[in-house]
């Protein structure tokens, strides 16, 4: 019979080798061309090929594959650089650290000098769990049905090579991060600690774990210092989780008196109100639409997507990113184009259009697109009515709005307060945050006691389930309709 066969995943090299099963960890290196470093001819005396095994220390040669593997392989040989084996002395006096915000639709990194608090570097990917879902319901869903060992290997896995490449390209061995904190909202926290997700995949929407986590580099797959931690910051609930904690954070919210909206706009709205003692956090569906999915011409935020759109004497005028021909349109191009159209009459107070608006002959925006925009701030929109109810205030008392986010950095105040996608009396009081989840990620990386400033918030934090507010669906239909336009020369 033939041998099986089994996958080794060298995960510094990024390769994959099938190994024959019962072959030796040294000969499939050297079958998969690592050229490995073995003095005394694998005989297990000089522990030259000592590797780490799925984060276990193991001799390459003494070790026979004998099913799926993650191996951590030194890339140079052990005199050239400072390896795995005797980085603990290497990263006391030169550590580094690191911050991870895994976002449903981009992972972003950051590289940190631990003494000196210094960013060495920042990176980013496309989440690589995309293949099995485009947001966390599909995701969730996939790891209760079919694995959900694979979604959490594939992030593990880009998270490993993000770091490792940030390390590299300041000349420095991975082996040298120390610590790493990480945020996620809570179904990317779960998919990567490998927690089950039943809980989370359907309403009420319950995570397994909201406190903080600690686990070692090699307890999660990770290849950095051995010992190296991986925090993670506490999740509030429902799917307010890390990533809105270090949102808080960055944002000082514990020290702000004045009565402060945070508004995360991604897949899923999460919403922040707080007058500095007490916090109210919900998480409003806002679907894809402000990413441009759902949407006839919809794109991301990339070259050839119209990013703007203003009116000029009566006319529509539009920016293209790149300066290159117009091939669609992303979010907030979307909300600009709807609250222009809005302000010359061609969209009424119902979101009815009577014809395709074209911007270009293959650019155009359908009545069905204004009605995906509707529902998206609706939702945005009826949950921050319900936060304000909660906490017994008019929205107009709200003295500043923090718009976090890549879409929020991006969005423009007036279109935004325009649509009722934000109250338009707040319109002077909005600032844009930018990527918040990863500036808060960073400071808890860098300061303990930052840290424990976001755990404290979180442990205080009310989360307000909008699926089971009597009000929610009769306050969502009033949020669908456009408020009339006040007359005034454009």
């Amino acid at each position: 019979a033939m041998a099986a066969k089994y996958p080794v995943y060298f995960d510094r090299q990024g390769l994959c080798f099938e190994a024959d099963e019962g072959m030796t960890l040294l000969q499939a290196e050297i079958q998969a061309g690592l050229q490995p470093d073995a003095v005394c001819g694998g005989h297990g005396r000089c522990g030259k090929c000592r590797v780490l095994a799925d984060g276990v220390p193991v001799l390459a040669c003494q070790t026979a594959v004998n099913g799926s593997m993650h191996v951590c392989v030194d890339s140079a040989p052990q005199s050239a650089q400072p390896g795995i084996w005797d980085a603990p002395a290497q990263s006391a006096s030169q550590p580094l650290f690191a911050a991870v915000d895994v976002g449903t639709t981009t992972v972003a990194a950051y590289l940190l000098d631990g003494r000196t608090s210094a960013q060495l570097g920042q990176d980013s990917m496309d989440n690589p769990q995309r293949q099995y879902g485009a947001d966390v319901l599909l995701r969730a869903d996939y790891a209760v049905r079919h694995d959900g060992a694979a979604l959490s290997g594939c992030i593990r896995g880009g998270v490993n090579a993000l770091l490792a490449g940030l390390a590299r390209s300041c000349g420095r061995d991975p082996a040298q991060i120390t610590k790493v904190v990480m945020v996620g909202n809570c179904c990317m926290h779960h998919l990567f600690l490998e927690l089950p997700v039943d809980t989370l995949a359907q309403a009420p929407h319950v995570p397994a774990v909201t406190a903080p986590v600690c686990r070692t580099a090699s307890a999660v797959g990770l290849d950095l210092h051995p010992q190296a931690q991986v925090q993670w910051l506490p999740n509030i609930g429902g799917f307010v989780g890390a990533d809105t904690v270090a949102c808080m954070l960055a944002a000082n919210l514990d020290r702000r008196k004045a009565l402060t909206l945070l508004v995360d706009v991604g897949t899923n709205g999460e919403l922040v109100l707080s007058d500095g003692c007490r916090f109210v956090v919900c998480s409003a569906a806002a679907g894809p639409a402000f990413e441009g999915a759902n949407i006839r011409c919809g794109m991301r935020a990339v070259p050839g997507a119209i990013d703007r759109v203003w009116t000029e004497n009566g006319h529509l005028n539009f920016h293209v990113i790149g300066d290159v021909p117009p091939a669609g349109i992303c979010g907030s191009g979307l909300v600009d184009a709807v609250w222009s159209l809005r302000r010359l009459d061609i969209i009424d107070t119902t979101g009815r259009m009577e014809q395709p608006w074209y911007f270009a002959p293959q650019v155009f925006l359908t009545q069905k697109d204004i009605r995906q925009l509707q529902l998206a701030k609706a939702g945005i929109a009826a949950g921050i009515r319900l936060l304000c109810a909660h906490m017994g205030i008019a929205p107009a008392q709200i003295q500043s709005v923090l718009l976090a986010g890549t879409f929020g950095s991006v969005l423009p105040p007036q279109s935004a307060c325009g649509i009722g996608l934000l109250p338009p009396e707040l319109e002077p009081r909005v600032l844009c945050l930018g990527n918040a989840a990863g500036e808060g990620a960073k400071l808890a990386a860098l300061h303990g006691e930052a840290f424990k400033r976001a755990c404290a918030m979180a442990k205080r934090t009310e989360h307000l389930s909008l699926a089971t507010e009597p009000d929610f669906q009769r306050v969502y239909l009033e949020e669908v309709n456009f408020r009339p336009v006040e007359r005034k020369s454009f």
